[in-house]
């Protein structure tokens, strides 16, 4: 199968799929830092004969009509200006009746735009993944269905999953302080981490901004 990661990053899904499925997959990006970076890491892997990268925008894809056997996104099509028309680009792109996977960020049914605490949680999760506004998940599957697709299966994995959607982040979830992980998500890890990205952005090679996220 010839697949399309629409938002790929650096490519760690699109090598994992690519490995484990030997479909071949193409990894649309718009930063060329990370598709050079990506490109470095699917040669180590071996995999240079069946991944690719593109640079372009997924709101315009540089690929003609019904090109891939499939399609996935992953927290990459939260960042469309207009969830329709990112969708129906990559509905362009698949052949007729293929399939569209993706995950998202979400606001569930649960949120209340009247609740201060859950405004602020919102606010701060857009503000550390670069969101200007989290789509409710009703909206969402709304803008798949008027994009064309047919919702096959729509799920909020966060309800039974066997551990906490935010363990990678818990500090208290278990991991090494002797691990480059487990120390960063320490008290004092994330002290130092605090300072060195101050310093950094004092001295202007980190942006104006970084410490508030």
């Amino acid at each position: 199968m010839k697949v399309l990661d629409v938002g790929c990053g650096i490519g760690g899904p699109l090598r994992e799929i690519a490995r484990f499925s030997s479909a071949s997959v193409t990894g649309l990006n718009n930063n060329e830092y990370q598709i050079t970076r990506g490109q470095e890491l699917i040669d180590l892997a071996g995999l240079s004969k069946r991944c690719n990268f593109v640079k372009g925008d997924f709101m315009h894809m540089p690929f003609p009509d019904d090109t891939f056997d499939a399609a996935y996104a992953i927290e990459a099509t939260c960042h469309a200006p207009d969830a329709v028309g990112c969708y129906m680009e990559i509905h362009r792109v698949l052949r007729p009746g293929q399939p569209m996977a993706f995950y998202e960020w979400c606001m569930t049914e649960r949120f209340d735009p009247g609740n201060p605490r859950h405004v602020a949680a919102k606010a701060e999760i857009e503000l550390g993944n670069g969101l200007v506004d989290i789509r409710t998940t009703a909206q969402c599957l709304q803008a798949v269905k008027d994009a064309g697709f047919e919702v096959i299966s729509a799920k909020d994995v966060a309800e039974d999953s066997a551990v906490p959607w935010y363990q990678p982040l818990d500090p208290d979830a278990g991991a090494s302080w002797t691990s480059a992980n487990g120390f960063r998500l320490s008290r004092v890890g994330r002290l130092v981490t605090h300072a060195m990205v101050k310093a950094m952005e004092r001295l202007g090679v980190a942006p104006e901004g970084s410490v508030r996220v």
